[in-house]
């Protein structure tokens, strides 16, 4: 007579599929000049009139430079050791990223000052025509605006249930960073985010910017 048992069930495998990857780095080094790159960012957003026109008309409750200098590195000297620190590590996330650059590489396309007051904060967005963008932080007052991320794939979840509070970090459908002075945060272009309700006694001052693969 023959064993009719079933062999045992193998366990089910879970695969992590299509995994969106946010590097973040502490520039340590970088937080004695901070100070200097603090003042250049003050002084932009004083002498800018077309920058204050355009915040002003957009909403933006504080100052940027984002639609009015591109010559920053130029206009501030100190920010070209921002940048040798920038392409640094948008080489290393391209190798995190596994990206086949080909003969091209990746270029800093734009960098512009964030000036944000109390009270203020930048809705959902993303940057278009760009590879990676990121943001360095010049100063953070206690109380200031967390960086919110946003699952891409939220539009097509329609009928699904909402996620545990305490589900795994890796399956929220939104995930809020709080970065202090020296923090780099940088992430691929395509992906949503929005800077939270500004909620410090100061400004909030950043400088943002955007690679693309030239």
């Amino acid at each position: 007579m023959t064993d009719q048992t079933p062999p045992p069930a193998s366990a089910p495998q879970i695969e992590t599929l299509f995994a969106t990857r946010l590097y973040r780095a502490e520039l340590d080094d970088m937080l004695p000049l901070n100070e200097e790159m603090a003042a250049c960012c003050l002084t932009a957003a004083e002498d800018d009139g077309a920058g204050q026109r355009w915040s002003d008309k957009h909403g933006y409750t504080g100052y940027t430079s984002y639609a009015s200098l591109d010559d920053l590195i130029w206009r501030f000297p100190i920010l070209k050791k921002l940048k040798a620190q920038l392409d640094r590590h948008a080489k290393a996330f391209a190798k995190v990223q596994e990206w086949d650059l080909g003969a091209r590489k990746l270029e800093l396309d734009s960098l512009w000052i964030n000036v944000l007051d109390p009270g203020g904060f930048h809705g959902s967005h993303i940057h278009p025509n760009s590879v990676i963008s990121g943001t360095y932080y010049v100063r953070v007052p206690p109380g200031a605006s967390v960086l919110k991320f946003e699952d891409p794939r939220l539009p097509f979840m329609m009928a699904a249930p909402p996620r545990k509070a305490k589900a795994d970090r890796a399956v929220q459908p939104t995930i809020s960073l709080t970065p202090r002075a020296g923090t780099l945060l940088m992430w691929e272009s395509w992906l949503r985010h929005e800077v939270a309700l500004n909620r410090a006694d100061e400004e909030r001052l950043s400088l943002s910017f955007n690679y693309a693969w030239r």
